[in-house]
């Protein structure tokens, strides 16, 4: 390559770099010397985690917390394999990822064997779009793989990265993004013969409808839009998890989150509706069946292919848009009262508490010292994946969007403190909160070294009980033994220590609050708590 050639690393770095990315969360290798050169002169900031796998979760909490793509850099072989988990997590949860993995030389890679996988037989399933970077089409490349990642439904791409493509002259230099988002447009709307017709004309002959949001509302920016529509015609909302936020916890309105603790509560309410209408609703995040037989009208800015719910109306185009014609169409009463709806949070609110033992440190006791130390602020709360993950999903009081990140499409465990990490390194000045199971904590630990190196003031809440918890009350339910559910304590003032982070123990409310009180008044590095938990309550719950 000549000395003022420009090379198709340079080209990759600078349509990312425009597109709005500002880290590369990745592990190196000998194919991508001269990719992560290019980014670092680009002004992109590379955090080296501590496995690929937590380097494509902390890509995927960028995803998730803003308008761009999270990036992640693997190298080849055992790299590029790692990065399977992380990828299938963004394609499930909808989230923007472009996830880039080193190669051996083009002309190699048909024969030789040494670290050679396929990377587009590999990726292909769990990506919208797998391929190979061609020099000579690295801008027609890069322009296609941005515009699919962030069109609806968005997901991870992934590139394959020649150790010998990234050094050779681009074909193009030129840098020219796709548009960001489709504008607003008028909705379609797709009626069945004899089914439902006039959405307007059926919410107004609906006695009880009930508003079903979720991640599609959330990425659309409807907040604001659907506070007015519940407001004006008086429709209790309920959220979906990944969703929590989209619509204020602390709204009499609000209904509860579907699928977490407290789920037979939220199912009989949406049984008990004779109209739900499912906004930006993603069955992807139900773990249970659809358990309702009201009609259902489906508005969002893409069809209901899953067919997980049936609905014989459909509005198809741009969500707030939608909501807010509707909201201006509505002239009626409003449909609920708030007398209406205090049985059902009252019982919410019991179910949720239920199995509490005196004397020890509950779960539902961590979620309440969380609350009282963060609700109303502008904190950012992850959570992992396992029994504490549904109480979190319940209990936690969120009010903002995109203040909440959790993983419930392919729900990975070890997500929880790397989406903590990336969450702090882009939003510096808001409080991070991390819950996480000691399972989850056990796969990811190391990386609170990096949050160290870092300088990040997180508060991570280690959930222990000692358990795999989730599968082991399956195994006491089937009155067999807990094999392979029993996991060891560790110290985690010792480990803070040795990962230059602060350390706490609690065992009980008062000291949980006191460590988080420690929390609040602003660390430069981690803060691990040991919640030492009773896990008696999980039964009562699940």
């Amino acid at each position: 390559m000549s000395e003022n050639a420009v090379s198709t690393a340079q080209v990759m770095a600078r349509y990312l770099k425009a597109a709005g990315v500002t880290h590369i969360f990745g592990y190196p290798g000998d194919p991508n010397i001269d990719f992560i050169e290019a980014a670092r002169i680009e002004g992109m900031k590379l955090i080296l985690g501590r496995r690929e796998g937590t380097c494509g979760f902390m890509a995927e909490a960028c995803g998730m917390l803003g308008d761009a793509p999270g990036v992640c850099l693997s190298t080849l072989g055992p790299g590029s394999t790692a990065l399977v988990n992380p990828v299938a997590n963004a394609f499930l949860d909808r989230v923007p990822m472009v996830a880039l993995s080193g190669q051996v030389a083009s002309r190699m890679e048909p024969f030789f064997t040494h670290q050679v996988a396929d990377h587009n037989r590999l990726f292909s399933p769990i990506t919208k779009w797998a391929v190979r970077m061609v020099p000579a089409a690295v801008a027609e490349i890069m322009r296609k793989a941005l515009r699919i990642a962030l069109a609806d439904r968005p997901g991870p791409v992934h590139i394959t990265t020649a150790s010998d493509a990234v050094k050779a002259p681009a074909g193009s230099t030129e840098v020219r993004l796709p548009p960001a988002a489709p504008a607003p447009q008028m909705a379609q709307v797709f009626a069945n013969r004899g089914g439902l017709k006039d959405p307007v004309k059926e919410i107004a002959a609906a006695r009880r409808p009930v508003l079903l949001t979720g991640i599609s509302a959330l990425r659309s920016k409807a907040t604001e839009a659907l506070k007015s529509f519940a407001e004006k015609a008086g429709i209790p909302v309920v959220v979906s998890p990944m969703s929590k936020g989209v619509f204020p916890e602390d709204h009499p309105l609000y209904a509860g989150t579907v699928d977490m603790a407290c789920n037979k509560v939220v199912w009989e309410f949406l049984k008990g509706a004779d109209l739900v209408l499912c906004v930006g609703f993603d069955p992807v995040e139900l773990i249970k069946p659809w358990q309702v037989s009201a009609p259902a009208i489906h508005i969002d800015s893409t069809p209901n292919t899953d067919q997980i719910y049936a609905a014989d109306l459909e509005i198809v185009g741009h969500v707030p848009s939608i909501l807010a014609a509707l909201a201006d169409a509505y002239k009626g009463e409003p449909k609920w009262r708030e007398a209406d709806l205090k049985a059902h949070r009252k019982a919410l609110t019991e179910v949720f508490y239920s199995g509490r033992v005196a004397g020890v440190l509950n779960p539902s006791d961590v979620i309440d010292a969380i609350n009282g130390a963060y609700a109303g602020s502008d904190a950012i709360v992850t959570t992992d994946v396992g029994s504490h993950k549904l109480l979190v999903g319940q209990g936690w009081k969120a009010t903002r969007p995109r203040h909440f990140l959790m993983t419930n499409g392919l729900s990975a465990m070890g997500f929880s403190l790397p989406a903590a990490i990336a969450a702090k390194l882009v939003r510096r000045d808001q409080p991070v909160v991390c819950t996480v199971g000691d399972g989850g904590f056990a796969m990811v630990m190391g990386e609170l070294r990096l949050a160290a190196a870092q300088k990040l003031g997180i508060v991570v809440v280690v959930f222990e009980d000692g358990s795999l918890n989730r599968i082991e009350i399956k195994q006491l339910l089937r009155q067999i033994p807990s094999e392979l559910t029993r996991i060891e304590s560790t110290d985690c003032l010792k480990l803070a220590e040795s990962m230059d982070c602060e350390g706490a123990y609690a065992d009980n409310a008062r000291d949980l609050e006191t460590a988080l009180a420690r929390g609040r008044n602003g660390l430069d590095r981690p803060l691990v708590i040991q919640a030492k938990i009773s896990p008696d309550q999980y039964l009562a719950q699940f």
